[in-house]
C-alpha cells in the first residue's frame, strides 16, 4: 500500500495530509511521534483530488465557515480503534465528551484508558475531533497536536477554554 501527502500550512501549525488512494488515511501535525501512526512509505503528491478535497475544508473550518467535514476516510486500525474513531465523527461541532462518555458509547464502559489510547492513536485529527474529547474534570489532556493546538480548536468551534485548567485527571 503506497499513501501520498501534501502539506497544509494552518493557525495550529503544518499539517501532513495523506491518502491512501481517493481516501484521507492521516492528518499528522508537525512534530508528531514517528510511530503515533504507522503508514507505508509516502510520496508528495500535489494533485490527489481527496488531499485537494481535504485542504479546502479544513482551510474552510479554519475561517469558520465549516463545522462538519464531507470526505472519504480511511481509518487503519484496530476494530476496538476504529469503534472509537467511529464514535469520535459523532460528536458534534462545539461539544465536547469525555473519555467514560465514549466507553459507554461504544458499548464498553470498563475500557477508559483503552479508549483514551485509542484517542490518543487517531489518525485522522480533526476531521475526527479527537480534540473534543476531554478529562472527566472537565480539563483538557493529552492531544497529539499540543494542549496549546487543541485549546485552539476549542475555542475556535466556540468554546472559553482560557480559565480551565489544562492538566488534569485523563480519565
Amino acid at each position: 500500500m503506497s499513501y501520498t501527502f501534501i502539506t497544509l500550512p494552518s493557525p495550529v501549525g503544518e499539517l501532513k495530509l495523506v491518502a491512501n488512494g481517493l481516501r484521507l488515511a492521516a492528518i499528522l501535525w508537525e512534530n508528531d511521534k514517528p510511530n503515533r501512526v504507522r503508514l507505508g512509505p509516502m510520496s508528495e503528491a500535489n494533485d490527489n483530488p481527496i488531499l485537494i478535497r481535504t485542504a479546502r475544508q479544513l482551510e474552510e473550518y479554519f475561517s469558520g465557515t465549516r463545522d462538519c467535514f464531507d470526505l472519504e476516510l480511511d481509518f487503519a486500525g484496530t476494530d476496538f480503534q476504529k469503534k472509537v474513531w467511529a464514535a469520535l465523527l459523532t460528536i458534534p461541532f462545539g461539544e465536547t465528551r469525555t473519555y467514560s462518555q465514549i466507553a459507554e458509547q461504544i458499548g464498553s464502559p470498563s475500557a477508559v484508558r483503552a479508549v483514551g489510547a485509542a484517542n490518543g492513536r487517531n489518525p485522522i485529527s480533526i476531521v475526527a475531533p479527537c480534540h473534543r474529547v476531554i478529562g472527566a474534570s472537565g480539563k483538557l489532556t493529552g492531544f497529539a497536536g499540543g494542549l496549546e493546538a487543541k485549546e485552539r480548536l476549542l475555542t475556535l468551534e466556540g468554546g472559553d477554554w482560557s480559565q480551565i485548567g489544562k492538566t488534569g485527571d485523563l480519565f
